[in-house]
C-alpha cells in the first residue's frame, strides 16, 4: 500500500539494479574503440549471470531514443575474466540502429537489459589438436572469444577484411602470432579481392584435417560448406551465421500492424521485423537471424514467407511467426 502504484522491487531496481533476483540487466563500464567503425563494450552483469562457453552470444536490450531495441552480440572475454566483467564487440552497420548507438554513443554507467548466453558455436570438451578459424569481418568475435579462452597446440586463422586497419583485434592477433600461439593469414579484400575457397589449399595446405569453425558474411559461408562437403569432410567445419540465408523473395504485400493501428507497404524480402521498427512499432527482437525466437508475434490475417526455406504460413487461430526471418507473402495483420 505504501509504495502503490509501484512495487517495492521497483525502488530496489533504482538503489541496486544488478542484485540477486532482480531482473537480469548489465552497466556499460567502458567503451573502447578497436577499429573507425567497431568497438569493444565491457559489461558488468548482474548477480544472476551464469557465466557463458567460449563461442557463445547473449541478447542485450538497449534502450536508443526511448525504444527498447534488443539486439545479439558475441562474447568476446574469456569466461575466467578475474573481474567477472563480460565484453561484446560490436561493429556499426550502415542504418545500424543499435550497433551505431553502443559503438559511439554508449557511455559508461549505462544500464542494459541481458539475457543469459546461448549459443552452439562452441568447442568441443576435447579441445582439437588442429584448428583453423576462417572469419571474415565482425565474423572474428566469437573466435577471439575462443583464442582467449583456450591455447591451441596448432591453431591457424585466415581473415579476411578490407584492409589492415579494418580488422578487429590486429594488434592482439599479431601478438600471438609473435608468441608462436597462432599462425594467420590476413586477406585484404580491398586489393586482393575476395578470398576463393577454391584456394585454401594454398593458404593452408591441411585444412582438410582441421577442425574448423568458420563466422562471417553469407556468401564465404554458403561456399565453405560447399567446399567441405565437395570433399567429404563437413563434419569437420562449423558455422555461426549473424544473419539467415533468404530464398528468392516473393511479391510482398500491405502489412498491418493492428494493435497499433499501422499499415504499410512491404516488398517480400524485408523482414517484418525490420519494417516494423521503420514503421515505429515496437517489435520485440533478439537474434535476428531466427535461433533464440525473442521476436515471436501472433499472424492474425494472411500469409507470410520463411525467408530461409521459402516456407508460406498462413494465418489461423494460435498461429505464431518469427518476424525477424519472415517477409510478407501478400497482405497481412501482425498482432503488433
Amino acid at each position: 500500500m505504501v509504495t502503490t502504484p509501484l512495487l517495492p522491487s521497483d525502488y530496489l531496481d533504482l538503489v541496486s539494479p544488478l542484485r540477486a533476483g532482480a531482473d537480469l540487466r548489465g552497466r556499460i563500464e567502458a567503451v573502447h574503440p578497436e577499429t573507425g567503425a567497431a568497438a569493444t563494450v565491457v559489461i558488468r552483469p548482474g548477480r544472476g549471470w551464469r557465466g557463458h562457453t567460449a563461442g557463445q552470444y547473449v541478447r542485450i536490450g538497449v534502450d536508443v531514443d526511448g525504444v527498447r531495441l534488443w539486439r545479439a552480440y558475441s562474447i568476446t572475454s574469456p569466461t575466467n575474466r578475474q573481474d567477472g566483467r563480460v565484453t561484446i564487440t560490436v561493429k556499426a552497420i550502415p542504418d545500424g540502429k543499435v550497433s551505431n548507438h553502443l559503438v559511439r554513443r554508449a557511455k559508461p554507467g549505462t544500464l542494459i537489459q541481458l539475457d543469459q548466453p546461448t549459443g552452439d558455436f562452441v568447442l568441443p570438451r576435447a579441445t582439437p589438436p588442429k584448428v583453423l578459424y576462417l572469419t571474415a569481418g565482425s565474423g572474428i568475435t566469437p573466435v577471439m572469444g575462443m583464442l582467449r579462452d583456450i591455447e591451441f597446440d596448432d591453431a591457424v586463422m585466415v581473415h579476411c577484411a578490407p584492409q589492415p586497419q579494418d580488422v578487429i583485434f590486429r594488434d592482439e592477433l599479431h601478438d600471438l602470432v609473435a608468441d608462436k600461439k597462432l599462425r594467420l593469414t590476413e586477406v585484404h579484400t580491398a586489393t586482393d579481392g575476395m578470398l576463393d575457397i577454391a584456394r585454401l589449399g594454398e593458404l593452408v595446405p591441411d585444412w582438410a584435417e582441421r577442425e574448423t569453425w568458420a563466422c562471417g558474411p553469407a556468401g564465404l559461408l554458403d561456399a565453405a560448406e560447399e567446399h567441405w562437403r565437395v570433399h567429404g569432410v563437413q563434419e569437420r567445419l562449423h558455422t555461426e551465421r549473424f544473419r539467415p540465408t533468404v530464398v528468392v523473395a516473393g511479391a510482398g504485400g500491405e502489412v498491418t500492424f493492428s494493435a497499433t493501428g499501422k499499415t504499410v507497404d512491404a516488398d517480400g524480402a524485408t523482414p517484418l521485423l525490420d519494417i516494423g521498427e521503420e514503421a515505429g512499432v515496437l517489435m520485440p527482437s533478439g537474434c535476428r537471424m531466427g535461433i533464440c525466437f525473442g521476436c515471436v508475434t501472433p499472424l492474425k490475417a494472411g500469409a507470410v514467407r520463411d525467408l530461409r526455406t521459402g516456407e508460406i504460413t498462413e494465418a489461423e487461430p494460435g498461429v505464431l511467426i518469427q518476424t525477424c526471418v519472415s517477409a510478407a507473402a501478400g497482405p497481412c495483420d501482425i498482432e503488433r
